[in-house]
């Protein structure tokens, strides 16, 4: 058995070590580089987010105030135009709501107060002319919770794209800078890695979700969405 498992172990010691051997062979001199590009296009379509907060002495009676709320609220919007791709519930809680007292001996009581039943509904308004009266709608309808808006766009492929040619403009303007400041010469493009950065989300202040109704839609600014492009590239150095 010895003499016929030696010939193996002298052949996997002469195999062993060519991986450690071709990793110690020197790799392309080059230069590494990150570009950015940015650009910046009027958003198209609103993401809001609205609650409804209900509360009641027992859970059903609150559920059933919050479902007859929101049930308005959710009619209100198809009415207005909003379809129903457009509507999602994003979150449904149930809680019961305690008051802590100091009894006479000094210890600590808790006491059911009531029951809170909480309803959120993520909308998408495409016609931003209207993102105002579709809040002020859904307030006077029974949305009394913080939400949050935010501003993007249905297909920022175009923009996008705009952003990702600056970054590859702006990286290889910084290598060829290197490499003029090095006294050698660039060569070809070895790779090119991309991180993308989406617009983050503009918040709706709690104090605006929670005004009263008014004759008045709530003012939206809109503003730019601006879409943010990192490239890392490797140049080779022509030897």
């Amino acid at each position: 058995m010895i003499r016929t498992l030696a010939p193996f172990a002298i052949a996997a010691a002469l195999i062993l070590p060519l991986p450690a051997l071709a990793q110690q062979q020197p790799q392309t001199p080059r230069i590494v580089v990150t570009g950015e590009g940015e650009a910046a296009v009027s958003p198209d379509m609103a993401i809001v987010s609205l609650s409804v907060m209900r509360e009641a002495e027992t859970a059903r009676a609150a559920l059933d105030a919050n479902n007859e709320a929101m049930g308005a609220v959710i009619a209100a919007l198809k009415e207005a135009g909003i379809a129903d791709r457009d509507l999602q519930t994003s979150g449904l809680s149930i809680q019961p709501r305690w008051d802590y007292s100091q009894g006479r001996d000094g210890s600590q009581e808790a006491r059911l107060v009531a029951y809170q039943v909480t309803n959120s509904l993520t909308i998408r308004v495409r016609d931003l002319t209207r993102l105002g009266a579709v809040i002020d709608g859904a307030v006077t309808l029974g949305v009394n919770q913080g939400g949050s808006i935010s501003f993007t766009n249905d297909d920022p492929d175009a923009v996008i794209d705009r952003a990702r040619r600056a970054a590859v403009a702006d990286a290889a303007a910084r290598a060829r800078s290197l490499a003029e400041a090095a006294g050698v010469e660039l060569g070809d493009i070895l790779e090119i890695t991309e991180q993308a950065d989406a617009p983050p989300p503009m918040p709706l202040g709690n104090r605006a979700m929670r005004m009263e109704a008014s004759d008045a839609s709530v003012p939206v600014e809109a503003g730019e969405n601006s879409y943010q492009v990192r490239v890392t590239m490797s140049f080779a150095i022509e030897q």
